[in-house]
């Protein structure tokens, strides 16, 4: 075992594995190298507070980790995360391996804390603090990026939704310097990346806080739409009461913006929204929906959705199916409502009970596959163009090797491409031929670019 081989755990949403991943790049820039769990001398748990018992989840990974590695005083353990700013310096007192506390904004200094943590043994660090504006990080290596890249635009939240402990564990937004950013997206494209999707916990409010340089989020999408060697461009997540007329007609205007939108609904009944303190209503959301696909017919939707919310009754939920069908969700992530703590809803009464919460959420789950499953019908024969990430495990013909892309949609599609050479990256166009479950089969209809 080296002292400088680091290994990362990472639990929640795509903005940790954005942040892991930079965390990995810039140890290595110091010399690092990543190791198997049982062979590193550092070990990062990247913690997420979103989801279900993520205090538990983290305690049983910091449990494993103690298993793995025998307890050794010389394994250095780091918890970063949202998980370490809630719980903050507790950790130390809970695990002995642990020697560095870092929050959302403190991630940025984790790499000098672990070089210096490592010189000095006796020493523990916390970095919880956050700060007034966006911290640029330290660049990491400069080794090659995958097809797919993700660039962060802006960090913490405003909106203190009742469920939502965000603003509290990421605290308030800060919008990132547009130079930077568009730096990044070239660096990006210049290390192999054709696809970019634009990161934020409220992306489409890039620029509106005082961190901001006066460029919109719209102005934004144009400029890195623009970007020489950009296939492709994304961005999650959205708010649907920030978004305004410029951000929707990007998607008739910016021929890179992918016609797929993951918009959060939450709930689909006025009286629900209001509790959630969501500041939109049902009528709200359907006319945005419906100014969304006047500017790209073709656009799928994809949300976010929360059952058995306190007092949600069930009429309350029979709205959200209503509002499910009237926006033909292609997919949606739903959980059953928990108590976040810090959180107002956490102070609500009338919870519902949790065997009411999960029969609702089968129900809900049952719709989302049929409409799930009626999107993915409508693919058949269309013709599209695959991005290729990597290899499938399904066998293609004729012993051709079958490899795995996304369309435009998102969605992700096999398709056999001739085996003499890697195609991760490369754009291939295709046909659908056929539905599975979560996915597409397709032939290749041309030559791949």
């Amino acid at each position: 075992m080296s002292e400088k081989s680091f290994h990362i755990i990472t639990f929640g949403c795509q903005m940790n594995v954005h942040d892991s991943q930079w965390l990995a790049r810039a140890l290595m820039a110091r010399g690092f190298t990543e190791a198997p769990l049982e062979e590193a001398g550092v070990v990062v748990v990247n913690t997420c507070s979103v989801r279900e018992k993520p205090e538990q989840k983290v305690m049983s990974a910091l449990g494993r980790i103690r298993q793995v590695t025998g307890g050794t005083p010389g394994v250095l353990v780091a918890v970063a995360g949202c998980v370490a700013q809630q719980l903050g310096t507790t950790f130390f007192e809970r695990e002995s391996q642990v020697r560095l506390v870092a929050g959302s904004d403190g991630i940025s200094g984790a790499p000098a804390a672990i070089e210096r943590l490592l010189a000095e043994p006796d020493l523990r660090l916390s970095l919880l603090d956050f700060t007034s504006r966006y911290v640029e990080r330290e660049a990491g290596t400069d080794g090659p990026c995958g097809p797919v890249a993700y660039v962060n635009i802006m960090q913490g939240c405003d909106n203190f939704c009742a469920y939502c402990i965000v603003p509290f564990t990421r605290g308030r937004q800060k919008s990132r310097a547009t130079p930077a950013i568009m730096d990044e997206c070239r660096a990006r494209l210049d290390q192999g990346a054709r696809e970019i999707t634009l990161l934020g916990q409220n992306v489409n409010a890039f620029g509106r806080d005082k961190s901001g340089d006066g460029v919109s989020f719209a102005r934004l999408l144009a400029q890195v739409a623009a970007l020489p060697g950009l296939e492709r461009l994304r961005f999650v997540t959205p708010h649907p009461k920030d978004m305004g007329p410029e951000d929707v007609a990007a998607f008739a205007d910016l021929a890179p913006l992918c016609p797929r939108l993951h918009l959060p609904l939450q709930a689909g009944s006025d009286a629900v929204l209001t509790r959630m303190r969501r500041k939109y209503d049902r009528r709200g959301f359907l006319d945005l929906v419906a100014t969304l696909r006047a500017a790209r017919p073709d656009l799928a939707l994809s949300t976010d959705l929360i059952v058995g919310f306190p007092g949600e009754s069930e009429e309350d939920f029979q709205a959200t199916l209503e509002m499910m069908e009237a926006c033909d969700f292609m997919s949606s992530f739903s959980f059953c409502y928990s108590d976040r703590p810090g959180a107002r809803a956490a102070l609500f009464p009338d919870k519902i009970p949790p065997e009411v919460q999960q029969e609702r959420l089968l129900r809900l789950q049952t719709l989302q596959d049929r409409l799930s499953r009626r999107w993915l019908d409508a693919r058949v024969d269309r013709e599209t163009c695959l991005l290729i990430e990597g290899r499938s495990r399904r066998d293609g013909p004729d012993e051709e090797p079958s490899w795995q892309g996304r369309d435009p949609y998102g969605a992700p599609a096999h398709v056999a491409l001739p085996p003499d050479a890697d195609h991760t990256g490369r754009m291939v166009p295709v046909r659908i031929t056929e539905a599975k479950k979560h996915s597409l089969m397709a032939r290749r209809t041309g030559e791949l670019w």
